[in-house]
């Protein structure tokens, strides 16, 4: 990687002034935040060629790197398919391709095959396309879909009459991409976003052969702190609308029967009441954290649905998670997370049978799968661990057996037995014990030296599993360590490891990651002069604050799509998601909040000192954490750091928040970020 003879960028400084609470900061680069100006651009693509530049020894690396990780695909792939409604449905992956064919085949997997979505051919005029959500009218003639061709997540509802094969001209923009269907095969419901903030506020119902203009509102959420959606019952009998926050929830439902009726408000919302609703044969159940801090399990009758009249089924534990459920005709199922690792508890209505399913590996991710059918003793789920490619199994509920039905395949030779993981718990400075989840090669030598990544996220509740990634393995094979800290602001541990990792508890996120980086070198898996570091999008911001906190302990941080300027997009309500998220990183506006998130906000923290070798990515359409956010602080570090370490910055000029849409082509993007850790380690000239 060459620096010394190569011209970084110089954002220009054009100081802006703002003041809140009395406290004054100075924004040099705030004018970044104009989008079309072609001076913006202008800068983004000379960070763009800069960042070529600086890494142009890689560049046939990175091409190896590319083709080794596409290697590892089945090209010809296809998903286990499901039933639902009479036919099978599948996707399926032909050679080369970037895209999927949605498919499905009537009453037997033995029938013709009908393509319902040609994503391929639907996705050439566009260098970004996604489908969203697939809705199928009970009737099983239309099919409803949203389509995205600017990734800023903001979806076009369209139809296809599955029996004629034509697209429909019903056309629906500015969506979240999910149609629910009502029993007529007539209407149908959505959750419209707004222009402005795309906070999903207003849901609609619509009638097939109309237009848009035509849809009427039935649902407005005009609290700006929530967000809205629309879904249907494992039932199939109420169409519901949740409107959620961080920390507070309300439902409303409708029978699926009689679309042109009004909503019943399910239970009024209590600040801080956190519920979620199903319905099977004559009953509600609540997931809710009512005086459960952890989550318990009730049940109510359909006419009475208020909070008054729900019964207890699963009491709250003090030691566990109650995460999600499933229903079906003899039988109910529990996720729920103890000791940061998911369990799948099968009951039985009758009180018979019940137990967990057995895993045999010590961390490892297992989830409930598409199971849309209730008649049934087969549970669809899904296993994965840092050593186990994700593998899709029928479980036998009454039998206690197993059915693999796909170990997703993973070419090039690879063999699970060549690598080996390890669960940690890390004593965090406040006594804490922090999970950690580390995978490397059987010939990994613990002596100190080796090169270790370790990644996190600690945000929203949000639980990092111990996944499989083949593409992780380009790491492991040239002498990396992986690991992954479970710290606080995620849910592993349960309720309270989220509420002790956000709002004026946030730093505890920071820290347990710091903690974990110095167990690692305590114990031997790498030192300071090795370790690297990598987050996105919230962890892109757990990596701003740990390189502010403790620079001297990284060689080089991958941010991607980093959230680093937390104050002034806080302070400013008309970005998406800001409203939204008061209940996560507090709301500046109250003076407390302000100076909390402020003493460690990366961008407001940049001081003139040495940083370590630094990564930035970022996507022009991201809706989540907007571009400019990378961009300025990459400009800030540049005018102050002290140290003559690479500092660059990507951005994607044609994608958003998940980055490039195809199967293949965000692997060009891992090239990069593993390229650049690579390099750094001394594990590229030796390929070369």
């Amino acid at each position: 990687m060459q620096t010394s003879n190569i011209s970084a960028p110089i954002a220009k400084r054009d100081p802006k002034i703002l003041v809140t609470h009395g406290d004054q900061r100075i924004d040099d680069y705030f004018w970044l935040k104009e989008r079309e100006d072609p001076e913006v651009l202008a800068y983004l693509n000379a960070e763009n060629a800069y960042t070529e530049a600086v890494m142009a020894n890689t560049k046939e690396f990175r091409e190896t790197l590319y083709t080794e990780m596409v290697a590892r695909f089945k090209q010809d792939d296809q998903s286990v398919p499901y039933f639902e409604n009479g036919y099978w449905y599948q996707n399926r992956f032909e050679e080369g391709a970037e895209y999927p064919f949605h498919t499905r085949k009537k009453g037997t997997q033995d029938a013709a095959e009908e393509i319902i979505l040609n994503v391929p051919e639907m996705a050439k005029p566009h260098s970004y396309f996604a489908i969203g959500s697939k809705s199928v009218s009970f009737d099983n003639r239309y099919l409803a879909f949203g389509e995205d061709t600017v990734s800023r997540r903001i979806y076009t509802i369209k139809l296809r009459d599955l029996e004629t094969g034509e697209f429909l001209a019903d056309e629906i923009p500015n969506t979240t991409g999910a149609a629910i269907w009502a029993k007529d095969n007539q209407h149908f419901f959505y959750t419209a976003k707004d222009p402005q903030t795309l906070r999903g506020y207003k849901i609609f119902r619509h009638k097939l052969g109309t237009s848009a203009e035509a849809d009427i509102e039935v649902f407005h959420e005009a609290d700006e702190t929530f967000d809205v959606g629309v879904g249907i019952s494992k039932s199939k009998k109420f169409i519901v609308i949740a409107s959620q926050q961080t920390i507070t929830g309300e439902y409303l439902y409708l029978d699926a029967a009689t679309p042109e009726e009004a909503f019943t408000i399910f239970a009024p919302r209590v600040r801080g009441l956190e519920y979620d609703i199903d319905h099977f044969g004559d009953r509600f159940y609540v997931r809710t954290n009512l005086d459960a801090k952890n989550f318990r399990l009730m049940y109510c009758g359909e006419d009475q649905t208020t909070q008054e009249h729900w019964q207890e089924l699963i009491p709250h534990r003090a030691d566990v998670l109650f995460e999600n459920m499933e229903f079906f005709q003899d039988y109910y199922v529990i996720s729920e997370r103890k000791a940061g690792i998911t369990q799948l508890w099968i009951r039985t209505w009758s009180g018979q049978n019940e137990h967990y399913i057995p895993f045999e590996e010590e961390a490892y991710l297992a989830y409930v799968g598409i199971n849309p059918e209730s008649d049934t003793e087969l549970l669809r789920i899904g296993y994965q661990s840092l050593t186990t490619p994700n593998s899709t199994f029928d479980y036998n509920m009454q039998t206690k057996t197993f059915a693999l039905l796909k170990e997703e395949p993973v070419l090039g030779g690879f063999n699970k037995e060549n690598y080996r993981s390890e669960r940690v718990f890390v004593t965090a400075r406040d006594g804490a014990q922090v999970p950690m989840s580390i995978v490397y090669h059987r010939d990994f030598v613990k002596d100190g030296k080796q090169p270790l990544l370790l990644y996190a996220y600690g945000s929203y509740g949000y639980s990092m599993e111990p996944y499989f990634s083949s593409a992780r393995l380009s790491l492991l094979d040239r002498g990396f360590a992986y690991a992954i800290a479970h710290i606080r602001g995620g849910e592993e541990m349960g309720r309270h490891w989220y509420d002790t990792g956000k709002l004026l508890e946030k730093k505890n996120t920071f820290h347990d990651f710091i903690d974990c980086a110095e167990w690692l070198i305590a114990n031997h898996y790498t030192y300071s002069g090795n370790l690297y570091a990598m987050g996105g999008s919230a962890g892109g911001l757990l990596m701003g604050a740990v390189v502010n906190f403790r620079p001297d302990l990284w060689k080089a941080i991958v941010a991607s799509v980093p959230f680093v300027d937390v104050v002034t997009t806080m302070l400013d309500d008309t970005i998406p998601l800001t409203t939204f998220e008061y209940d996560e990183w507090g709301n500046p506006n109250e003076e407390e909040y302000y100076h909390y998130m402020k003493s460690y906000s990366p961008y407001d923290n940049v001081e003139a000192k040495d940083y370590p070798a630094m990564l930035v990515t970022t996507g022009l359409h991201d809706s989540q954490v907007q571009y400019w956010e990378p961009a300025k602080w990459v400009a800030k570090l540049r005018l102050l750091k002290t140290d003559q370490n690479p500092l660059l910055l990507h951005t994607n000029m044609e994608a958003g928040h998940g980055g490039a849409s195809g199967r293949f082509a965000r692997l060009k993007e891992t090239a990069r970020e593993w390229a650049f850790v690579l390099d750094l380690a001394g594990k590229v000239s030796s390929e070369e």
